[in-house]
């Protein structure tokens, strides 16, 4: 095309006699090719093709043994099949297959293909699920966490409740070592000491907030959840909501 442009636009140039021999030549060259094109011989397969196309578009003719015998039954050209008319009006299509693998073999690459793809899809569900669960995971382990602190601080509000009350009532020592909170610098302890501090490392925050509030309630009629020391215990229990934060809120 940029040739041909080419030598249009040098007709107007000096020349004019060699221009017009090239698009003679370029013209001549391609009649030899469109010549060649009609000449060259199809192959067998493309006669095949073409004549099997041809036969398929045309419709069923008269001398078809197999259409004679149909319209003998009382079927008409354009009517579906059955005695209800429900059945077919268009042939089966023919599918040729042109391939050297054997049969069957594209129905199993199509089923590898499909079990490739469920298994694609499981383990991308697997994994999401995985993920889902490590979140879950997570969140409850950072909930714990945080109702932990909570209990943990719930419980050295009580120790320091229990001390004051204690004092306050001229005890020095208190019921258990850990009914107190701890000093920052102890001195030295004996092996008593110890062995007691080992066995109360064995009760747990839950446990130890719970025998705490029912000590400062029996013997101080305190309720840290409400923050009120009451009269009497006939008093405590007609006021107070319960023994536990939940029964405050």
């Amino acid at each position: 095309y940029l040739l041909e442009l080419l030598l249009v636009r040098q007709d107007v140039r000096p020349g004019l006699p060699m221009v017009r021999r090239m698009k003679e030549a370029l013209q001549k060259e391609e009649k030899q090719k469109e010549a060649n094109e009609k000449n060259r011989q199809k192959s067998i397969k493309e006669e095949e093709k073409e004549r099997r196309d041809l036969v398929l578009k045309s419709a069923l003719s008269n001398d078809n043994k197999g259409f004679a015998l149909l319209q003998k039954m009382g079927y008409k050209s354009g009517q579906a099949l059955g005695k209800t008319g429900e059945g077919i009006v268009e042939p089966i299509p023919l599918n040729i297959k042109t391939g050297l693998s054997g049969l069957g073999h594209e129905e199993l690459k199509k089923r590898n293909a499909e079990e490739k793809l469920e298994n694609y899809r499981k383990k991308v569900h697997m994994r999401k699920q995985a993920n889902e669960q490590a979140a879950d995971q997570f969140r409850l382990r950072f909930k714990n966490k945080q109702e932990e602190r909570k209990m943990e601080g719930d419980l050295r509000r009580s120790q320091r409740a229990c001390q004051q009350l204690d004092m306050q009532k001229d005890i020095d020592v208190p019921k258990e070592p850990w009914y107190w909170l701890e000093p920052e610098e102890e001195d030295e302890k004996d092996e008593n000491d110890k062995e007691e501090e080992c066995t109360s490392l064995d009760i747990s925050v839950p446990e130890k907030l719970h025998i705490l509030t029912a000590y400062l309630r029996e013997h101080h009629f305190y309720c840290i959840w409400c923050g009120t020391t009451y009269e009497d215990s006939e008093d405590l229990s007609s006021n107070c909501p319960g023994d536990s934060a939940a029964d405050h809120d």
